[in-house]
């Protein structure tokens, strides 16, 4: 997993940032360091894993509907860059189980991380009809299980 990611002052996590953005934050000390990789420096600081705000933000609008709004990013994070169809690692693109060009939405339940082979392969096909089975069914994640990662 890419970025660094940032703790609120209480501990929960709440998202993940760049590494540009995190350096930006340790300047303006709005964010302390919490765990840094071993011996590594970016400039005057430590190279930052987990950040943790020096005051605590108020994240009314995570809880509002429960679920987090469908993102490629997201939903590659969800499946943890592993192919739906084959298992490799290192998805890097997104498939709709049941395709778009048939009305298929791009949400949580009709999405799955693919490899760029498997893609190909399946094309505009339910996976039924490409004799391609899903290794794993398609869900809804939360916000917990998106910053977990």
């Amino acid at each position: 997993m890419t970025g660094v990611l940032v703790l609120n002052a209480g501990y929960e996590p709440l998202q993940r940032v760049s590494l540009a953005h995190a350096v930006r934050m340790l300047h303006r000390q709005v964010a302390v360091v919490e765990e840094a990789v071993d011996g590594r420096t970016f400039g005057p600081y430590p190279l930052p894993r987990v950040l943790r705000l020096v005051r605590y933000v108020q994240m009314r609008w995570r809880n509002r509907r429960g679920i987090p709004m469908w993102s490629r990013s997201g939903m590659l994070e969800r499946d943890g860059h592993v192919c739906a169809y084959c298992g490799t690692r290192g998805a890097t693109t997104v498939d709709h189980v049941l395709p778009r060009s048939r009305g298929g939405a791009s949400s949580w339940l009709n999405t799955v991380a693919a490899c760029l082979d498997c893609n190909h392969r399946k094309r505009d096909r339910t996976p039924q009809e490409a004799g391609m089975g899903l290794r794993f069914e398609p869900h809804v994640p939360t916000h917990r299980d998106l910053l977990a990662r």
